[in-house]
């Protein structure tokens, strides 16, 4: 298949397929005698991995390292969910992080006059770094 259609089967776009293509996450395809790129099954499957993977927020660092356990039969679980726990990890604190921003956010909000007047608190908190 071509590109095409391998965005469509995968619900990646062509130009993300390209991309994963340049920075290793997908090997380079075979191609036509003019250049175009054909995709086999096993590359569909690593598309759907891949789509799959960035829905968890795994970075393409962490993908390649899923990708290459993934192909690995030979692979221990272990080491699997040592990167799983690792991205749980960096996931709480992000969503910590999410939190922090959102009770700031919310305490600036609740100083705000919001009438038609030019004084905001919102953007003096913000100005003198109060936020985050």
């Amino acid at each position: 298949m071509n590109i095409g259609q391998a965005a469509k089967q995968s619900g990646i776009s062509a130009k993300m397929i390209r991309y994963y293509e340049e920075i290793g996450l997908l090997h380079a395809v075979n191609r036509t005698d003019a250049g175009y790129r054909i995709y086999a099954a096993q590359d569909l499957k690593a598309l759907h991995f891949i789509k799959h993977a960035r829905e968890l927020g795994f970075s393409s660092e962490q993908m390649k390292d899923l990708l290459s356990l993934w192909k690995n039969t030979d692979r221990q679980s272990a080491e699997v969910k040592k990167l799983a726990l690792r991205h749980i990890e960096e996931l709480n604190q992000k969503i910590k992080s999410l939190q922090e921003m959102v009770l700031v956010l919310e305490q600036a909000t609740e100083c705000c006059a919001g009438d038609y007047g030019p004084d905001c608190s919102i953007l003096n908190q913000i100005e003198q770094g109060l936020v985050g």
